[in-house]
């Protein structure tokens, strides 16, 4: 194992509260106050829009989404807006890039192999699309990526589709794809998931490709 990575489970957690836990382990790590943390969590409904979203990806307007009970919200990830919600597993690395290479390119693509690991081990093949970022059932896009780094730390990180509603997909574009379709865990296997038992998949597909041994620190984030 090539070090370790706290792992801390926060259960619901509004967007903006993690955005401010994330800033906050981020410049702790850069600072060397704490080591590398692997937040997971989920979010209330919300819209967020990557730095490199557009306008016509919410075609109904904030205020139609807003009346829908989902937030929309700006953010310094990159990519472009995607969906948040109750069932959906987030997972948000808090890490500095220069323990895994300082490749950034090629860490997203250990994130991919992540997903596609646990998802594999819970009974769905998924994999990913020649130039599209993500992870994919055939053409259904089940798992997103989308970092920030800053000084060498990463915030921000992966969704993968558990047991989440899927409509708010369709109301939106969703990683500027035109006419994806969006898939779930659930929806593949026709049943809803145990988020927590995909949790730990998750979590053990991060320690194998990353060479990391994963250790519970729930308090690192309180």
């Amino acid at each position: 194992m090539s070090g370790e990575i706290l792992v801390a489970r926060r259960g619901i957690v509004p967007y903006e509260e993690a955005r401010e836990l994330q800033k906050e382990l981020a410049a702790r790590r850069q600072r060397g106050q704490v080591g590398d943390v692997l937040l997971l969590l989920e979010h209330p409904p919300v819209y967020t829009r990557g730095r490199r979203s557009k306008p016509e990806e919410l075609p109904m307007g904030a205020a139609w989404y807003e009346a829908q009970g989902i937030e929309v919200r700006e953010t310094d990830r990159g990519g472009l807006v995607t969906y948040h919600g109750p069932g959906q597993l987030v997972a948000y690395p808090i890490v500095d890039l220069g323990g895994y290479g300082g490749d950034v390119h090629r860490y997203v693509r250990g994130l991919e192999r992540t997903m596609i690991d646990a998802l594999g081990a819970a009974g769905v093949r998924a994999s990913v699309i020649e130039g599209l970022t993500g992870v994919w059932v055939g053409t259904r896009k089940i798992g997103s990526i989308g970092l920030h780094v800053s000084r060498g730390v990463t915030t921000h990180g992966l969704a993968v589709n558990v047991n989440n509603d899927l409509q708010p997909f369709e109301w939106v574009v969703p990683c500027g794809i035109e006419g994806v379709s969006m898939t779930s865990l659930s929806r593949e296997l026709g049943a809803e998931q145990d988020l927590g038992a995909f949790a730990d998949a998750l979590v053990a597909a991060y320690s194998s490709v990353f060479e990391r041994e994963a250790v519970a620190a729930d308090g690192v984030a309180a």
